[in-house]
């Protein structure tokens, strides 16, 4: 299997776990201290909304890694395919910085690795 294939299947499933969880936070469930700066047990309605609105984005960058690898076709173009995918990396490296100066420890300790994780994912596929 191409490494490009490997690192966008990688992304894709880490994604599907964080959308599980987005789900789950915008469902109610008390797993507020993973996310959003770990400010709340169970989300208010206002970013339980986002949680919602956070899995349509998680499905962007999931198909925006299909396309990069060739699973799927691109939806514009495939340069602007190669430039989302960088954007993407810049935007999971801000979310390691953003989660690992976290004030929650569980968001510190469990979203710093899992965006850590997509940034690499990202930029090996950025590069290939």
């Amino acid at each position: 299997m191409p490494l490009d294939q490997l690192f966008a299947i990688l992304a894709c499933t880490l994604l599907a776990g964080l959308s599980i969880f987005q789900g789950a936070l915008a469902a109610g469930a008390p797993l507020g201290r993973l996310a959003w700066g770990g400010n709340y047990r169970v989300l208010p309605a206002k970013l339980r909304i986002g949680s919602a609105v956070t899995i349509a984005v998680y499905a962007l960058f999931a198909y925006a890694a299909l396309a990069k690898a060739d699973f799927v076709p691109a939806l514009v173009s495939e340069s602007f395919t190669a430039v989302t995918v960088w954007v993407m990396t810049a935007y999971f490296v801000l979310g390691v910085l953003m989660n690992g100066i976290s004030r929650s420890k569980p968001e510190r300790l469990v979203m710093t690795p899992t965006t850590l994780a997509l940034a690499a994912l990202y930029l090996g596929l950025a590069l290939h």
